[in-house]
């Protein structure tokens, strides 16, 4: 049961990584967008900070749950 919880930390860790690795390269090198519109900026932005905030709410879950499941 350890292993799959582990699994799902890794996942959502990896998740955030990936969000704040879009959003830093958003804020510090627009340029690197190219020829995409403002929309797809602003769809880039939104997409990452939901994966964000998904990631930060699966992992206080995944804590919630190992605490009942795994009685940590």
């Amino acid at each position: 049961m350890e292993e799959l919880f582990l699994m799902l930390e890794k996942e959502a860790e990896a998740d955030k990584q990936k969000a704040i690795l879009t959003l830093t390269i958003l804020a510090n090198h627009p340029s690197g967008i190219g020829d995409h519109s403002t929309k797809d900026f602003y769809d880039n932005s939104r997409e990452a900070l939901n994966l964000f905030c998904s990631a930060e709410e699966r992992l206080h879950n995944i804590k919630e749950l190992k605490k009942i499941i795994l009685d940590e």
